[in-house]
């Protein structure tokens, strides 16, 4: 906590608004951060039984989504998935608090590993790794736990809009070796690293806009892309590995699943290229969220950029 302190010594400039917030920030986070993780994972649940029924807005968006991925599941299957994800999202609230004060020994109590012998081999090419990842699961708690079993890396992250707050929470996930890439400088950066053989994961299942993102089917429905990690695998002969931290509830643990590498085809047409890489890394982290479908952040408006002349979803 010593790092964390001194760290927080040299914070940004910020409005009296943006003051007010981070100390709201912090202190949530230094008091759920005393409690006893069973505790704190049970106050972290309420919060999020609390969100989910207040936040009407976005729990209409929660059930057009579920709709629109899950059209064969009943109206209430549905709604038992959406209040699921509240819980998951309330657990890693309490999972995060509690991370500055995790060590190797006492993270391994209730997470493991499943096919790091994936991860090492990517890793052992040289080439760099881009992990595939998405919002799904504890994807906060994934990085950090693998920096902590001291394999760090980068985090493709978008600047969160109080500076404050930003500072803060990149503090915490580069505790253990992790460093930050931000999206405003993501391709020099991500080329930069796999030219240096180091490991950056990807959160690729946000709404995008061209010309940064390309169509490709998600649930079967066209979703604006991110492009970028299959332009740089192509460009740099990375390797691409899924990797996704989820909670198994027969084991009550995390499992930090690494897949085996994902092919990157290279014609030399970029554009073809791009694209048919785009749709399969897609697929792959769909294939994830229909495993664990109480832990994907459904609240998101994944398909609202639209092809040309189609009406928007939301």
């Amino acid at each position: 906590m010593n790092v964390l302190n001194e760290k927080e010594s040299a914070l940004p400039k910020a409005s009296v608004r943006e003051t007010l917030e981070f100390v709201a920030v912090w202190l949530l986070v230094r008091l759920l951060g005393l409690f006893p993780r069973p505790l704190a994972r049970w106050v972290g649940a309420g919060i999020g039984r609390t969100a989910y029924a207040g936040l009407s807005r976005l729990r209409k968006v929660g059930a057009n989504n579920l709709a629109l991925a899950f059209p064969e599941k009943s109206a209430e299957a549905r709604e038992d998935l959406l209040a699921g994800e509240y819980r998951n999202l309330g657990h890693l609230l309490a999972e995060f608090c509690l991370m500055p004060g995790y060590t190797p020994q006492q993270a391994s109590e209730f997470i493991r590993y499943d096919g790091l012998e994936n991860y090492l081999q990517a890793r052992d090419r040289g080439k760099g790794v881009l992990v595939l990842t998405g919002h799904l699961g504890a994807w906060e708690l994934s990085s950090f736990y693998h920096s902590l079993m001291g394999y760090p890396m980068g985090m493709v992250i978008r600047r969160l809009d109080n500076p404050l707050v930003d500072q803060f929470v990149n503090n915490i996930r580069c505790l253990h070796g992790n460093r930050v890439i931000h999206k405003d400088d993501f391709a020099r950066g991500l080329i930069a690293s796999m030219r240096a053989g180091e490991t950056v994961g990807i959160l690729m299942d946000t709404n995008m806009t061209p010309p940064q993102g390309v169509f490709v089917p998600f649930f079967g429905v066209e979703a604006c892309t991110a492009s970028g990690m299959a332009r740089v695998a192509a460009r740099t002969g990375a390797a691409v590995v899924p990797g996704f931290l989820l909670w198994e509830e027969s084991e009550q643990k995390y499992v930090l699943h690494f897949g085996k590498e994902i092919p990157v085809i290279n014609t030399g047409d970029a554009e073809n290229d791009a694209l048919e890489n785009t749709a399969n890394f897609t697929g792959v982290i769909e294939s994830y969220i229909r495993r664990y479908p109480d832990q994907w952040l459904w609240m998101h408006r994944r398909w609202k950029t639209r092809p040309a002349g189609e009406k928007g979803i939301y």
